[in-house]
């Protein structure tokens, strides 16, 4: 068995602020590190492999929510109500994922992982891909 390589995702945080991207939970022997939940300052990781996406309207409804709803405490153990799943969901359906066949390629809409709703927070937000499972993940705010 492989050593499992680490990648931290903006190590120093000086990374410009549009980035976007899903790690797609594989066993790539990659591991995706991040630090979310705003000025909570959590760190998570996953195995995969790395999308780039491109989503500035729901990049920036995310960001409203996170930022601004939640004023960028994280959302750890919060009990999601029905408007803010709505937004939620409504800023991840606005980001697209092009999944390839080879020889075309074709955007989906990302759908959140309600399973994993519980898991969501800034920059951190667990999705559902053409490819499976995924985390989405940007530029944390603090």
């Amino acid at each position: 068995m492989a050593v499992p390589r680490f990648v931290f995702l903006d190590p120093d945080g000086t990374g410009a602020g549009d980035w976007l991207y899903a790690v797609v939970e594989a066993r790539t022997g990659v591991v995706y590190q991040q630090q979310y939940g705003g000025t909570a300052c959590r760190q998570g990781q996953a195995e995969g492999f790395l999308v780039p996406l491109f989503g500035p309207d729901g990049l920036t409804a995310l960001r409203e929510l996170f930022e601004k709803h939640f004023r960028g405490a994280g959302t750890r153990n919060h009990a999601w109500r029905d408007e803010e799943r709505h937004r939620l969901r409504g800023a991840v359906g606005a980001i697209h994922y092009w999944a390839s066949d080879g020889t075309s390629e074709q955007p989906h809409a990302l759908r959140l992982d309600e399973s994993r709703i519980r898991d969501a927070d800034e920059a951190w937000v667990p999705v559902i891909t053409p490819d499976g499972p995924a985390v989405l993940v940007w530029f944390n705010s603090d």
